[in-house]
């Protein structure tokens, strides 16, 4: 049982972020099979959509349907933080739609969206869950923001992105994020 009170050493902590780091380029670069070596088994929870892509499939469907929305996607670092299991970043996530997100039709705006990921390591110090919170409506502000809603156009655009949101809003969140058990407090 790792004690949470107590960092591993210096060294697996700058291994931890190092490997985070080459997770992170990997991604921009969209080079999918670096990215997901990172991994034994690829393993994504985003919070605030109450989703999971679990496995390589899954993972790189996740990529790719975020790759066909925002092609240019990438991010700025803000900060890293360690604990016991996890390299903690936060950064800004940004890009330009240009395809479909999900249901919500392209808009050809940008987001800068400030996001939170926890990469999670386990015993043995293999990467087992990128854990990422952000807020969902600070996206979606950003890509209806730039729609001129007096141009007959855009306001089409916006009555997609309406419609496309509110047809993603209806799914049930996955079990796996909402059975949790809270840590032992004991020692």
């Amino acid at each position: 049982m790792t004690d949470r009170f107590h960092l591993p050493p210096e060294d697996v902590l700058r291994a931890r972020e190092k490997l985070v780091l080459d997770h992170f380029h990997d991604e921009v670069i969209q080079d999918w099979d670096a990215t997901l070596s990172t991994f034994p088994h690829p393993h994504y929870e985003l919070i605030a959509q109450m989703v999971v892509h679990d496995g390589d499939q899954e993972v790189r469907d996740y990529y790719n349907d975020t790759r066909v929305a925002f092609p240019d996607q990438d991010h700025e670092i803000i900060a890293f933080r360690h604990s016991v299991d996890a390299v903690i970043v936060e950064f800004w996530l940004l890009g330009t739609q240009k395809g479909y997100l999900g249901k919500i039709p392209p808009t050809g705006s940008k987001h800068r969206t400030r996001m939170t990921a926890y990469f999670v390591f386990d015993e043995n110090e293999n990467l087992i869950i990128e854990r990422i919170y952000f807020d969902q409506l600070t996206i979606l502000k950003q890509l209806v923001g730039g729609l001129d809603k007096r141009n007959p156009k855009d306001l089409a655009k916006l009555a997609g992105v309406l419609k496309g949101a509110l047809a993603m809003a209806g799914s049930e969140p996955d079990p796996r994020l909402m059975n949790t058990t809270p840590p032992d407090q004991s020692h």
